[in-house]
């Protein structure tokens, strides 16, 4: 390893000099766990499981329904909520209690598992350069300092390189299996990247506007530049495939932008004989919300093109987020075996819902302010709901609420809004 990557080493998991827990916390750890497992004996959730099967494999059932409070988690689970007082433990004591609130309080189309997940503990290298961010404290808003000022200095970027720290990793799997290992199932399995889509990348190395200049006054050279970052993803996806890194998340993995991954569809036949998971056996997932303000020309230009090869080593794949598809579809259409595809709070419902019908699924975003204004106003959001369902019917809907940056404080919030799509799913 260079002196420049070990230089450019970001910390992306447990540092290996805390995998410990007092026997306070583990006591306490034990008790919710043995509550998360309660919760995923109950019949419903097999219930769940089966509908998200028959969901996902395009068959007409009543629209699911998940919500994920994102950044309001921490105002249902305030720092003084958390009893556990070391650093791991409060962590993990997060998460248990976020399965809790999903399965006792929330009650959505999640499932409860018996399983507690172990992330490998493991440094990633940057590309090379890495933007500088002022502000963001908390979840706060922030802009950036971009490193490539130039082009001239592109031969400056480098592919990142993953390293696991295998003795940590063992440590954390073993401490992990003592804690909880008799009341839930523990597992290694990493989820290594949330989006091949690489737009992200793109703006945090060059600076958003500047890459709209660049599709006008340097082409070229943008078009280098996302070859690069292509060229970068697919040796990340060779290296933790022949490493025997990568996890299947034909289960109850949250895939794409929404969406929970259960399918009989993956693995491939031969995953047997092929002895490890490959890109093939797994959803994989492209977005570019960072380029909503350019043309459908332009992305078909660009963007798509880069893109399109990462995507077809997958056996199923998602695409989208935050920005709109219907004035793109034509050209995002075109990936292979796409399945799972994003309707953002932005998009044209009845242009989406009369070009998707009942060929893929339609992950539909509810805006998030909903949860975030003065006052929660449960017939608009009801209205709200009804006329959705209404302009999809035919359609195999699910319907995501997410990217909350706040719920005021109100946990009861995220409690009503799925019960109110409950009723409205009733209602069909």
């Amino acid at each position: 390893m260079s002196d420049q990557t070990q230089a450019t080493l970001n910390t992306a998991s447990q540092p290996a000099d805390d995998i410990a827990i007092s026997p306070a916390d583990r006591g306490i750890l034990r008790r919710l766990a043995s509550q998360v497992a309660e919760l995923a004996a109950r019949p419903i959730e097999a219930e769940k499981r089966d509908l998200w099967y028959r969901h996902n494999a395009l068959e007409a059932t009543r629209p699911v329904i998940f919500c994920d409070p994102e950044n309001g988690w921490d105002e249902i689970f305030t720092a003084a909520d958390l009893a556990c007082e070391g650093e791991l433990a409060r962590g993990w004591e997060m998460r248990l209690r976020k399965e809790i609130f999903w399965g006792a309080e929330m009650c959505d189309d999640r499932v409860i598992e018996p399983y507690f997940n172990v992330r490998h503990v493991y440094a990633e290298s940057d590309w090379g350069m890495h933007e500088t961010k002022i502000g963001g404290g908390h979840g706060d808003a922030y802009r950036w300092e971009s490193p490539l000022k130039s082009y001239d200095d592109l031969d400056q970027l480098r592919f990142p390189q993953i390293v696991v720290d295998e003795e940590a990793t063992a440590r954390m799997l073993a401490l992990a299996h003592d804690t909880l290992g008799d009341i839930l199932q523990v597992r290694l399995k990493t989820s290594w990247w949330w989006t091949m889509g690489m737009t992200w990348t793109l703006v945090n190395l060059r600076g958003l506007a500047q890459i709209m200049y660049d599709m006008v006054d340097q082409p070229e050279a943008l078009h280098r530049t996302m070859a690069f970052l292509r060229d970068g993803h697919l040796a990340k996806l060779d290296f933790l495939e022949q490493n025997g890194l990568l996890s299947l998340n034909n289960d109850g993995t949250y895939v794409g932008s929404g969406g929970f991954g259960w399918t009989r569809e993956l693995p491939q036949p031969d995953f047997l004989a092929a002895g490890r998971t490959r890109p093939a056996d797994m959803w994989g997932f492209g977005e570019s919300q960072e380029t909503v303000g350019v043309s459908p020309a332009m992305f078909a230009e660009f963007i798509f093109p880069y893109q399109l090869p990462i995507l077809e080593r997958f056996g199923l794949n998602c695409y989208g987020c935050c920005e709109p598809l219907d004035k793109r579809w034509h050209i995002v259409r075109q990936i292979p075996r796409l399945r799972r595809v994003s309707v953002s709070a932005w998009a044209n419902l009845p242009r989406m819902a009369e070009m998707l019908g009942d060929r893929y699924l339609f992950s539909w975003k509810p805006a998030p302010a909903d949860l975030a204004m003065d006052t929660f106003d449960e017939e608009a959001i009801r209205a709200k709901l009804r006329d959705a369902f209404r302009v999809t019917r035919g359609c195999r809907v699910e319907a995501i609420m997410k990217d909350n940056n706040t719920i005021r404080h109100d946990p009861s919030r995220v409690i009503r809004w799925v019960r109110i799509a409950r009723e409205e799913t009733e209602r069909l």
